[in-house]
């Protein structure tokens, strides 16, 4: 098992820095998901940790040593990549077993490994098939296998599911997940993809050119949002946005938009004239007889729900819906945000206020 520092790591590129001091402590067992978007250097960190990139500024320690300098191969961390980095030429069996005979083992000690781990990942009819009789699906567990048999303190996880069609993706999500609760061993699992990061991380950090915007467990990243970056980032859809400036009217703050709507606040110390930014999830908008109206552009049913998209004040709006409303395109409905559903942003530095 493997407890994981890092102290104000930097990277750079010649004249161009891609990372700027990220400090994150990773605890021994912990499940922590990087995840942003493109180019935000969550890979080039994961890389940073295996050894595959140098560290230009900082202190990267694991289990209390300084591990700046250490080569990969004596990390003892097993890494999965996008691609899958099978030989083509070899048997599932010996795809699994070329680390171990790379390292001189002898078969009678990583045998027994590979069959348990084959066990595990239910790839044990597969054993003599090469990578090209396989799925998908099943070329991932073989890497996962391959990273299984070498026993690591630390695995890391660099998108391994981008190349998977959607409800494979899904079937591997809950089987990697299953991994780490039989193995307890500490992963950082790198990704994109947002829904990925909430539903397999004990922890998320949300990463953007080069910093961490927010650490936290997944409910309190989607609940509570530290700014307006993360809260557009974490939740799919995405978090409603609409600007104007604070309105104080007898003892009660409201939002005035540019055209003039009226939206009460949350109880906060806000200032007359103060510009923020308020955010609503699309489950949270309540469709009424009463409220603001909102044209729509576009109805997407999805089976369990209905999004419902549109424009408040020329901000656009998406509503989740568990029911089905007999609504058109071009139709007006009503709609009310909740007070106690509202997030308040501040417009110039774009933190939470509330």
């Amino acid at each position: 098992m493997a407890a994981v520092q890092l102290k104000q790591i930097v990277k750079k590129y010649e004249s161009t820095q891609v990372l700027h001091g990220i400090d994150l402590d990773i605890a021994d067992g912990e499940f922590v998901v990087l995840v942003g978007p493109s180019g935000c250097g969550k890979s080039t960190l994961m890389r940073m940790v295996a050894g595959l990139e140098s560290i230009s500024g900082g202190d990267f320690y694991i289990n209390g040593i300084r591990s700046n300098d250490l080569p990969p191969q004596q990390r003892n961390i097993a890494m999965v990549f996008q691609s899958y980095a099978l030989y083509p030429h070899l048997t599932v069996y010996e795809n699994i077993a070329f680390g171990p005979r790379l390292r001189k083992e002898p078969e009678s000690s990583f045998a027994p490994r590979i069959a348990a781990a084959a066990a595990m990942l239910n790839l044990t009819p597969y054993l003599q098939r090469l990578p090209k009789a396989l799925s998908g699906g099943q070329r991932q567990r073989v890497a996962m296998g391959r990273a299984v048999v070498r026993e690591p303190e630390l695995f890391l996880f660099d998108e391994p599911l981008s190349n998977l069609d959607a409800k494979l993706r899904v079937q591997m999500r809950a089987e990697i997940k299953a991994l780490h609760q039989r193995l307890k061993n500490t992963v950082i699992y790198v990704t994109h993809d947002q829904i990925e990061a909430i539903t397999m991380g004990d922890r998320i950090v949300v990463m953007n050119e080069g910093i961490i915007e927010q650490v936290g467990k997944p409910l309190d990243l989607y609940d509570k949002p530290a700014n307006l970056f993360v809260a557009g980032f974490i939740g799919s859809p995405s978090m409603n946005f609409i600007a104007g400036s604070v309105k104080n009217e007898s003892h009660q703050a409201t939002l005035v938009t540019p055209n003039g709507i009226r939206i009460k606040l949350p109880e906060l110390s806000l200032k007359d004239g103060q510009a923020v930014t308020i955010g609503i999830r699309p489950e949270h908008i309540r469709v009424g007889a009463d409220g603001i109206a909102m044209r729509l552009d576009v109805i997407e049913p999805t089976g369990s729900e209905t999004y419902l998209y549109g424009k408040i004040d020329q901000s656009p709006c998406c509503i989740a819906l568990r029911e089905r409303l007999n609504v058109v395109v071009n139709d007006e409905i009503q709609v009310s945000l909740p007070v106690e559903h509202l997030h308040v942003f501040d417009a110039a530095t774009t933190y939470r206020l509330n």
